[in-house]
């Protein structure tokens, strides 16, 4: 994507005389005009609004070649786009020619008489800076802000229309066809061997992953989403996390499962080299959805978004991209989407230790190390018995939520969602005090049942930072007190045999060697 000061394309086209008339300044009552362009848009930005013009090109996957199919496209996307962000979205605006030759915007009515040379989405303006890929390069995305977003993209997939009639294996070899035949269109950017590579364990992944793929449509996973959510198209408005510019152009390509929806979003931050917070996405968006079994589709998901990234590089590079940046990142992405097919092995990692050790902080800290892209899932017993109570993750449990039937439930559930995370080939990290013996056995049986590696971490700190910390905890999931801590210091806790880790010294320190114990 591209700004600049709005001006007519170079040579002749069937536009040229609309993005003219959208790039002058008088057409917007004298206001200096910027122009993105994009391979499938031009955006006119003036003062307090954008102007979106769809370009008039056809590609496989996008027909806009004609006015009537770029009306529908901009009717389609005011509607489908204002599900999650409906006031940025304003109106679909026409271009009509006025009785002087003229071109004109058509505000009041996009009906009114007189044939459209074009049409337009109107959209609010807002600063580039709000942009999450921006924030992205200025280091602006924290894990807070990540798990809000987390919970709105939750929260839209659990409205969004089921379509049990769209979505399924066959949509994603659509999708997976479409890609490689764009890829192998353009041998001189993408080597033919590793697209033959790809084409293979694509193949492989669907045909292995057909059943699941099936019972999900069947169960109501596939729905109406939003099809292209990466960063570049989430913004923060009013400081919530705002999803916008959905796909409108072809329903197909939106109407998908869930995951594969998600998996644009953290194939991005990946690929960005900021797994980190993609595995803090991926972490609250299961605590809100518990869609474990949607993990074993995730490697296969991440790759095909990388080869639409990969195609849509290169028709950008096509539409005079500069050449050595679009052309370099196009084959990342297809470096992407083959090593996503090549996932780490699941494994087991196991962090206990007495109330205010710094647990949480160690789990979060090694889960985007671990496993398949983007890291692992992190289960958590102050979280999990929280929603097994019915509560929200930060409301005080009265005594009786913490008796011994109710943290034998607790931790029967972490075992048992350990093993089907695991299952699907994810890695785990149990973050739970763990205190008793048995409570350690079993968990180390969990791995050893689901045949991977296990790894367990004991985490201890002195007594009074212990309780300082627990008492200066915040909006937590941890019902602990200092009453707590001080009770815990008479348990009798037996022989443990994890890797003991001080964890009172500086938490980097801690994770340093915690990351050294694991490799």
């Amino acid at each position: 994507m591209s700004v600049h000061p709005a001006e007519p394309a170079s040579g002749p086209g069937p536009q040229e005389e609309v993005i003219a008339f959208l790039g002058d300044p008088r057409t917007h009552g004298g206001q200096p005009v910027e122009r993105i362009d994009t391979h499938a848009a031009l955006v006119f930005l003036a003062g307090d609004r954008a102007l979106k013009l769809k370009r008039a090109v056809r590609y496989p996957y996008l027909d806009y070649s004609t006015v009537a199919k770029r009306h529908t496209a901009c009717v389609a996307e005011l509607a489908i786009n204002r599900r999650t962000a409906p006031a940025l979205y304003q109106g679909v605006v026409a271009i009509r020619r006025g009785d002087d030759g003229r071109l004109r915007l058509d505000e009041e009515n996009g009906d009114a008489a007189g044939e459209a040379i074009d049409w337009l989405v109107s959209m609010a303006r807002f600063p580039d800076e709000a942009l999450f890929d921006r924030l992205a390069e200025r280091g602006g995305l924290t894990p807070a802000l990540m798990r809000r977003l987390a919970e709105r993209i939750a929260a839209f997939h659990r409205d969004a229309a089921p379509r049990p009639d769209g979505g399924g294996v066959e949509a994603l070899r659509v999708v997976a066809d479409g890609n490689l035949e764009d890829l192998r269109a353009a041998p001189d950017l993408f080597p033919a061997d590793a697209v033959a590579r790809l084409a293979e364990r694509t193949g492989a992944a669907l045909d292995r992953l057909a059943p699941l793929l099936e019972a999900r449509r069947r169960d109501g996973l596939v729905r109406h989403g939003h099809g292209d959510l990466h960063l570049r198209n989430i913004v923060l408005l009013d400081g919530e996390p705002t999803l916008f510019d959905a796909i409108e152009f072809d329903e197909t390509l939106a109407v998908a499962d869930v995951f594969y929806d998600l998996a644009f979003l953290l194939m991005d931050l990946d690929h960005r080299g900021l797994r980190p917070l993609g595995n803090a996405v991926l972490n609250r968006y299961l605590e809100e959805t518990e869609d474990y079994g949607g993990l074993a589709a995730l490697p296969l998901f991440l790759s095909l978004r990388a080869a639409v990234r990969a195609k849509v590089s290169a028709a950008a590079l096509r539409l005079g991209g500069k050449a050595e940046g679009l052309a370099g990142e196009a084959r990342r992405y297809l470096d992407h989407a083959l090593a996503a097919l090549d996932p780490a092995p699941a494994r087991l990692v196991a962090v206990g230790g007495l109330s205010g050790t710094g647990k949480t902080r160690l789990a979060k800290g090694i889960a985007p190390d671990l496993g398949p892209s983007p890291g692992a899932v992190v289960l958590r017993s102050d979280v999990l018995r929280k929603r097994l109570c019915g509560v929200a993750d930060t409301d005080r449990l009265p005594a009786d939520g913490y008796a011994p039937a109710v943290t034998e439930r607790v931790y029967a559930e972490l075992y048992q969602r350990a093993a089907v995370v695991l299952g699907t080939g994810q890695a785990v990290v149990v973050d739970a005090v763990s205190a008793r013996p048995d409570e350690r056995r079993r968990i180390e049986a969990v791995a050893a049942e689901a045949g991977v590696r296990f790894d367990g971490i004991w985490m201890e700190a002195p007594l009074p930072e212990r309780v300082e910390r627990v008492t200066n905890r915040r909006n937590d999931a941890s019902d602990a007190t200092a009453d707590v801590v001080e009770r815990q210091e008479s348990y009798d806790l037996g022989t443990i045999d994890w890797t003991r880790l001080d964890s009172g010294r500086v938490a980097a320190d801690v994770l340093d060697d915690a990351r050294a114990s694991l490799a």
